[in-house]
């Protein structure tokens, strides 16, 4: 009972600190009802101890997140994003903003703490 709740929780603060735009490809896509496409993504998982917290979440479009998951893309410290060689179609890079950094919150206290990235690039990255 206790995890929906939590996980509709993170997904809110993610959302609205992101303002239901994606961090990689800078889309925001809204539907009819008023719904973003955008999903919140854990930067270190949840079964890896990563906690429910805004500084270790992303807002991201179901394609990118799927990537993230996998290890496609990562994002350094510095927030420029890192691709596997080899493992993402040239059509998907395409998708990715021009300036290839994170779009973060403009609160720095919402921005991805660095300790989790870190994470992600040791433990899931494929780069």
């Amino acid at each position: 009972m206790q995890r929906p709740f939590r996980d509709r929780a993170f997904s809110v603060a993610i959302k609205a600190a992101y303002q239901d735009t994606c961090a990689v490809t800078g889309l925001k896509l809204i539907n009819g009802g008023g719904r973003s496409e955008v999903q919140a993504a854990h930067i270190r998982p949840v079964a890896d101890h990563g906690p429910d917290s805004v500084r270790n979440g992303l807002a991201l479009s179901g394609t990118v997140h799927w990537m993230f998951d996998r290890g496609l893309i990562s994002v350094d410290d510095d927030y420029s994003l890192l691709i596997a060689s080899g493992g993402v179609p040239y059509t998907i890079t395409r998708l990715i903003n021009p300036e290839r950094r994170l779009l973060v919150p403009e609160r720095p206290d919402e921005r991805p703490h660095s300790q989790f990235l870190q994470y992600h690039r040791e433990m899931v990255f494929k780069g």
